[in-house]
């Protein structure tokens, strides 16, 4: 499967392609296939994402996730400050398996 993700233009926050805009969170990720080149072209051109790219992803129990550390490090936020990431209140926040 292949996810779509980049920064968002006004705020530069990471964001991910949900299948009809960007969202925040990873788990909204749908699989881009072999429409990820016209949907990042398209997105960048009309600046509403900055520096798009497909990486693979793979579904799970939680949902969809970056198959690769570095994008999974990217979704969920800093890593020695789980009070910091997108869902400070989970308690599994921090615990989340890289």
């Amino acid at each position: 499967m292949k996810i779509l993700t980049g920064n968002d233009l006004k705020t530069g926050s990471v964001v991910w392609w949900d299948g009809e805009g960007w969202s925040l969170h990873v788990e909204d990720a749908v699989d881009a296939g072999d429409r990820a080149e016209a949907i990042m072209a398209r997105e960048e051109a009309e600046c509403r994402v900055n520096g798009p790219y497909a990486i693979d992803g793979e579904k799970t129990a939680e949902g969809v996730r970056p198959a690769h550390i570095k994008d999974r490090i990217r979704a969920l936020g800093p890593t020695v400050r789980p009070d910091l990431t997108l869902k400070p209140a989970d308690p599994n926040a921090g615990n989340w398996v890289i």
